[in-house]
């Protein structure tokens, strides 16, 4: 994720949280279902996001190797 994103993504979950609260005054469980889910989505994208700027996550796959002719 482009690190210029991330403030983004705070106004993106701060406008989420005010849409929630609205909703939930004015009991439109339909929209705090899909705001949830909204929310969800946003938080599982930060940690991706946390998780692969973490150094020492790279996996070694070791060097392909060409099997032999028969």
């Amino acid at each position: 994720m482009n690190p210029k994103m991330l403030p983004r993504l705070d106004e993106l979950e701060k406008d989420l949280q005010a849409r929630r609260q609205q909703a939930e005054t004015e009991g439109w469980l339909g929209e705090i279902e899909g705001t949830d889910l909204t929310l969800q989505f946003l938080h599982e994208k930060r940690e991706q996001d946390a998780r692969s700027e973490q150094p020492g996550r790279s996996v070694a796959l070791g060097m392909p190797s060409v099997p032999a002719r028969p």
